[in-house]
């Protein structure tokens, strides 16, 4: 029996990985070796009984107690903190989905990329932050990388094999977010709470703020050079408000090839988990006619500067990746807490991203994940400042 393991199982990536095992069979077809959330223990631990996972994980110390209450009797060993992670992730497993959200999601995914399976990442911050790392760290151990983000699924899925030398260029689409037709004007006054809703996508309340000021994108752009090995000036981005097409593949004879699909992730997580082959999943097939038509804009750049941002990030290389992810979590956290305006977000990015460019090692690639460690607490200090 297959052995999986879910690092985020109670956010919306997570929990749709969930519902997929859940269809397939759950505990009777896999064997759940590790579940691990954040605050929800209750979630967590409601899936953990159902799957009987051999542990459940909370990432904070302090709830250690509710966690082993909601498990009692079960068998599902209990544990939290950081290094109950590292040490989950550290159980063998076949295929591991990699969604903790954050930096945080970094360790967990190095640890799991060591027992050489399977490591469907839906964790963008692993490769803006470290990409050479976990590169490295699969050649050693024979493990496989799987795109879960819909759009690098898509490209992963467009490409099919094919040589990159035969690639023009790539685009990846966005929605545009909660504000994509808001005047310029209104936007330093938006509130965290029309920020958090999406027009499109179900997902959790951090990443829906960072679609509505594009740092989600920013971070995808980043993320396909690292993953696919692509030229900085080989990724596009364009506005899609219906999120049909996820990614379109171009090649040098001037023919492309689009992925189509629902806005639903469980066909990226399902492609990943069934991965090389594939098999039913409950999303809505496209009828096109009733869609009637697709549209498309160039992204704005003074709407969204984290698009600028993340190419001049791409062009510095070394650190930059590290400094701008926790930058970007710092801002997104002052945000959320009212202590900045939604339109301050970026230039606090690019502010920190200034302030460290010129220390020794900003352009060095990370020798070790303590290297990462220490540029990710650096950016957040002096984003903090």
């Amino acid at each position: 029996m297959r052995r999986i393991s879910i690092f985020g199982a109670t956010g919306s990536v997570g929990a749709n990985g969930v519902d997929l095992i859940r269809r397939a069979g759950g505990a009777d077809a896999y064997d759940v070796v590790a579940l691990t959330g954040g605050c929800n223990i209750a979630g967590l631990a409601a899936m953990a009984r159902e799957l009987r996972a051999e542990i459940a994980v909370t990432a904070h110390e302090d709830r250690i107690g509710d966690l082993r209450e909601a498990l009692k009797g079960s068998g599902v060993e209990a544990a939290a903190g950081a290094q109950a992670l590292a040490e989950a992730a550290a159980r063998p497993a076949d295929w591991v989905l990699s969604a903790i959200v954050g930096a945080a999601g970094l360790v967990p995914g190095l640890t799991a990329l060591a027992q050489g399976g399977i490591l469907a990442l839906a964790n963008k911050e692993s490769l803006v932050c470290a990409g050479s790392l976990i590169h490295a760290a699969a050649r050693r151990s024979g493990a496989r990388v799987l795109p879960v983000d819909s759009e690098h699924s898509a490209i992963f899925q467009a490409l099919d094999g094919d040589h990159l030398d035969s690639v023009k260029d790539v685009t990846i689409t966005a929605s545009g977010g909660a504000f994509r037709d808001w005047p310029l004007e209104r936007l330093a006054a938006a509130t965290v709470a029309e920020a958090s809703t999406h027009p499109n996508w179900a997902m959790g309340q951090r990443i829906t703020i960072d679609s509505a000021s594009m740092f989600n994108k920013a971070m995808e752009v980043i993320e396909a050079k690292e993953f696919f090995g692509l030229g900085a000036d080989q990724i596009k981005v364009l506005v899609h408000p219906e999120s049909i097409i996820h990614a379109m593949v171009s090649h040098v004879d001037g023919g492309s090839i689009a992925h189509l699909g629902a806005p639903d992730m469980r066909h990226a997580i399902g492609y990943a988990l069934n991965w090389p082959d594939r098999a039913p999943l409950p999303v809505a097939p496209l009828d096109l006619a009733a869609l009637g038509s697709l549209t498309f804009r160039a992204p704005d750049e003074t709407r969204w500067p984290a698009l600028r941002l993340a190419r001049e990030v791409m062009a510095a290389g070394g650190m930059a990746g590290a400094v701008f992810n926790a930058a970007k979590e710092q801002a997104l956290d002052d945000f959320i807490a009212g202590r900045i305006g939604f339109t301050r977000m970026a230039p606090q990015v690019e502010a920190t991203l200034a302030a460290l460019s010129g220390q020794a090692g900003f352009g060095d690639d990370p020798a070790d994940l303590e290297t990462v460690l220490h540029w990710d607490r650096a950016a957040r200090q002096e984003a903090a400042a």
